[in-house]
C-alpha cells in the first residue's frame, strides 16, 4: 500500500493538533489507586514495571507480598541485593492455600501483611505502594475489603500511589480505583502441559 507522505503529514498534524488539545486539559496530579486483576498472566509482573520505575526515577517505594512465600521470585531478589535503600520488599505469605492447608496461620499472616502495608502506604515518603496478590487474601476472607476500601480512601496520602494485584478483585474496591486492568486470558502454556519458567513466571 503506498501512502502520500504528504497527505500522512498533514493527517499526522492535525492528529497531534487535537492530541495536544485534550492534553493541555491534563493538569491534575494525584496518587493513584491502581487494580491490576483478571484469569490472564501479567498482573504482578505489569505491577512490577511500575515498581521499577519508580526506582529508576530515585523515588522511593515499597513492596508487600500476600501470598507468595517459599516460591523462588526474581523481582525479590534482585530489589533486595540491588535497590533495598530505595524499595522495601516484604515476603509476608507462605505460599497458596492449597500448599499451606492451614486457614488460620494464612489469615495471620495476611493480617500481618495488611498491617504492614498500612503503615508502608502511610509513610508518605513512598510514592508507591505494591500490595502483591491481595486479592486473593481479600477473596479468601483473610482481609476485610470494607477495611481496605475504607482505609485507601480515608488514610492513603494524596501523592503515593497504591497497586493492588490479584485474580478476582472485589467490585467495592474496583469503584474505588482510579486505574483497572483486566488482564484477559487467550492461551497460556500451563493448558499445555508447560510448567512455569523461570524468567517468565518467576
Amino acid at each position: 500500500m503506498t501512502v502520500d507522505p504528504d497527505r500522512h503529514a498533514t493527517k499526522m498534524a492535525k492528529k497531534k493538533a487535537a492530541r495536544d488539545k485534550i492534553m493541555a486539559t491534563k493538569t491534575d496530579k494525584k496518587g493513584l489507586i491502581i487494580v491490576h486483576t483478571g484469569k490472564g498472566k501479567g498482573k504482578s509482573s505489569a505491577a512490577f514495571g511500575m515498581i521499577f520505575r519508580c526506582i529508576a526515577a530515585d523515588m522511593k517505594c515499597a513492596v508487600v507480598q500476600f501470598i507468595k512465600g517459599g516460591m523462588d521470585c526474581g523481582e525479590r531478589d534482585l530489589i533486595n541485593a540491588k535497590f533495598s535503600d530505595i524499595c522495601e520488599f516484604y515476603t509476608m505469605g507462605e505460599g497458596f492455600t492449597w500448599e499451606t492447608q492451614d486457614r488460620t496461620r494464612d489469615i495471620e499472616m495476611a493480617q500481618a501483611a495488611w498491617e504492614k502495608s498500612k503503615d508502608l502506604i502511610r509513610d508518605p515518603s513512598n510514592k508507591m505502594v505494591l500490595l502483591d496478590e491481595i486479592n486473593i487474601a481479600i477473596r479468601y476472607d483473610y482481609v476485610d475489603v470494607n477495611e481496605v476500601v475504607k482505609f485507601l480512601v480515608e488514610e492513603k496520602p494524596d501523592m503515593t500511589h497504591v497497586v493492588l494485584t490479584g485474580r478476582n478483585a472485589s467490585d467495592d474496591l474496583i469503584e474505588i480505583a482510579d486505574l483497572v486492568t483486566e488482564m484477559e486470558l487467550v492461551k497460556h502454556p500451563f493448558r499445555s502441559g508447560i510448567k512455569a519458567q523461570i524468567g517468565v513466571e518467576y
